[in-house]
């Protein structure tokens, strides 16, 4: 059967940070729902037989900057596309609702991550130093037409 990407909730969000052993920090569903707190976003899923593989979470900063905030993907379903195919559908998504931006960041101990987002387009706009290199902030933007 064929991976389905589709709206999702917190619920299922938070089910699977607790799964991907680099988000340090456990988010539940009540942290989730405070940072998406009266702000437009967009929360998706991709799962395959009913099993739960990634999320993408992202809202709105302001009128024409759309922020992806957090996602991820088990580590048994990886290499299989499906961060791309979630970076795509919230970039269409984004464009639909008018978005003139997307905004995200990484951190330099996601090197997959990074890659992703520069081979689709996004270019680094700030850098966050920190005392442990790996976890500095690489501030991404890709403008949208």
């Amino acid at each position: 059967m064929a991976i389905e990407y589709r709206l999702g909730t917190l619920e299922e969000c938070a089910q699977i940070v607790q799964c991907i052993d680099e988000f340090e920090q456990k988010e539940s569903i009540e942290s989730l729902s405070y940072r998406l707190k009266n702000k437009q976003h967009l929360i998706q899923i991709a799962v395959e037989n009913g099993q739960l593989l990634g999320f993408k979470i992202g809202y709105e900063l302001d009128k024409g900057t759309f922020y992806s905030w957090l996602g991820g993907v088990l580590a048994m379903a990886r290499n299989k596309g499906i961060a791309q195919k979630l970076l795509e559908h919230q970039e269409a998504w984004v464009k639909k609702n008018h978005y003139l931006q997307l905004k995200v960041k990484s951190r330099n101990q996601f090197p997959n991550m990074l890659c992703l987002l520069i081979k689709n387009g996004y270019i680094i706009e700030n850098y966050e130093k920190m005392p442990n290199v790996l976890e500095s902030r690489i501030h991404f933007v890709k403008q949208l037409s």
